[in-house]
């Protein structure tokens, strides 16, 4: 199922985060939202979520939808197979009981599966917030700064379960980092001020950079996303 959302607004006061945004997602592709902080891309997630309401607009989109936010919030003293079949319980659903550990293999935690989460390094961690976030099956998949404070090797290993993920399921990946885009997506959406200032397909693109940076301005970015 695709994703379609339609002239959607959101403001927070006086201030306006989402200014008439409109994009269509096909099935299957991972779309990077990329803009500088401030440019809305968490508040339009929040949205997708159901976490927040938009001012105005409509959304179409899959019921099953998997999210992993920026913080990825864990209950660092569980075991890291207690707590995602603990997560699975939460859904009262018997079939993801029995896919946690097939989602244990395949985002790679199976050597850790009987540790602390507390005891992993942040790569690892972030293992288990995709993992938690797949739970369901979801039909899209919504990950908001996944690879923020990992280190090289992490980046890479984390980069390349990002875009198998995206073989089976829409993904839309927040970041504000160039080459995450480049290294996992298949199609970029630049925000900036709360407003759609570049839609590509990323073969299309010859200088993502430089495309970055005619599309956004100096101005102070809005603290309120």
């Amino acid at each position: 199922m695709a994703v379609v959302i339609e002239h959607i607004c959101k403001s927070f006061g006086a201030q306006q985060v989402l200014r008439d945004v409109t994009m269509e997602i096909p099935e299957g592709q991972v779309l990077g939202l990329l803009g500088p902080n401030g440019a809305g891309k968490s508040t339009l997630m929040k949205i997708l979520i159901g976490l927040w309401k938009a001012d105005s607009g409509s959304i179409q989109a899959p019921v099953r939808i998997g999210y992993l936010p920026e913080n990825n919030p864990l209950y660092e003293e569980m075991y890291v197979a207690e707590y995602l079949a603990f997560m699975a319980q939460m859904t009262n659903s018997q079939s993801q009981k029995k896919n946690v550990n097939k989602l244990i293999d395949l985002v790679g935690l199976t050597p850790e599966r009987h540790k602390h989460i507390r005891e992993l390094s942040k790569g690892y961690r972030q293992r288990v917030g995709l993992a938690q976030a797949l739970l369901g099956d979801p039909q899209l998949l919504i990950l908001d700064e996944p690879t923020t404070g990992l280190d090289p090797n992490q980046l890479v290993e984390i980069r390349a379960l990002i875009r198998d993920l995206g073989k089976e399921r829409t993904v839309i990946l927040s970041t504000h980092i160039m080459q995450e885009v480049h290294e996992m997506c298949d199609r970029v959406i630049i925000l900036d001020h709360g407003q759609i200032k570049a839609d590509k397909m990323i073969d299309e693109i010859s200088n993502l950079e430089e495309l970055f940076h005619s599309s956004t301005n100096p101005l102070t970015p809005n603290p309120n996303e």
